[in-house]
């Protein structure tokens, strides 16, 4: 018996329609990203003159490595570079154990009252106190003008804990109270189980809380007085937008007419080294960060 060919489905006018629809949207997108990344690596290395002339669009105009000079010569841009690694390394660290302490009895079934604290947990993400209680707050306990303004105020994020929570969900229950039958306790079953079973969505925790904690500037603005103990943002910023002279004397040491040339430059420059260590640790943790959002959304 002969078997029966299929014939290929064929594509109507709509079919076409969507998928240029499509295609063009997602290259509007894709050029709407890449272009401010491009055309800012291109200023950080084009010559000083260009950029001041604005000749500048897309690719570089001749080529320059003095502002990658003066920045890293800089011995001000390291010690905000440092808090911003300390910040950001000790900040995603004890964020995730909070996170992940928080998340696991709001996932354990036979826990009374999960509901009560995940409604309580939640509302936050459509209350909020205000910025002048969360001012009152900070300051009150203490951790005003204090390195942990930068981490506590914000240890714990309600859109990652649901994220974490539903991922502890979806591991079976059998193996956690086959683990308490045993005589493990539910921290060692935690430590020992739920988390080695959970690196997918681990790494996404890491990319999330680790890029907030990095692009963090609002919370410095807020609470810390001391220059000394500020990130790497709240000196980008000073730099980019009040263009502040003690910063620029601390970069370039130069003639006047070379000073006007160099603070165009440098702020291009000063983001390709603020922005490059996500880029380089983004696509080593891009599998985890996609699976884990989707296993983490399996169940409700």
């Amino acid at each position: 018996m002969k078997a029966r060919r299929v014939r290929p489905i064929r594509k109507t006018f709509s079919d076409y329609a969507m998928d240029t629809l499509a295609y063009l949207t997602v290259t509007i997108a894709l050029v709407a990203t890449l272009y401010p990344f491009i055309y800012t690596l291109s200023a950080s290395i084009s010559n000083p003159e260009a950029v001041l002339a604005n000749e500048v669009v897309l690719w570089p105009v001749g080529f320059s490595l003095e502002a990658f000079r003066m920045v890293f010569e800089s011995n001000a841009i390291w010690q905000y570079y440092g808090n911003t690694l300390w910040y950001t390394g000790v900040g995603t660290l004890l964020s995730i154990i909070a996170t992940c302490i928080t998340a696991y009895p709001l996932a354990l079934k036979h826990f009374f009252a999960r509901r009560f604290f995940m409604g309580f947990v939640t509302l936050p993400m459509f209350i909020s106190g205000g910025l002048i209680p969360y001012f009152l707050v900070v300051v009150n306990t203490g951790l005003y003008d204090s390195r942990w303004a930068m981490i506590i105020p914000s240890l714990i994020s309600v859109f990652n804990l649901i994220i974490c929570r539903t991922f502890f969900q979806s591991v079976p229950t059998e193996m956690t109270e086959s683990a308490v039958i045993d005589g493990c306790s539910y921290v060692r079953v935690l430590f020992r189980i739920i988390m080695p079973l959970s690196k997918a969505v681990l790494a996404v925790l890491v990319i999330f809380y680790g890029v907030a904690q990095w692009n963090s500037w609002f919370n410095a603005l807020l609470f810390l007085a001391d220059d000394a103990k500020q990130p790497i943002q709240m000196y980008l910023r000073r730099l980019l937008i009040q263009v502040s002279p003690d910063v620029l004397s601390k970069l370039v040491g130069q003639s006047s007419q070379s000073r006007v040339y160099s603070i165009f430059q440098l702020k291009y420059a000063v983001v390709m080294v603020v922005i490059g260590p996500i880029i380089l640790v983004y696509p080593f943790l891009q599998k985890y960060f996609v699976t884990g959002v989707m296993l983490g959304s399996l169940k409700g």
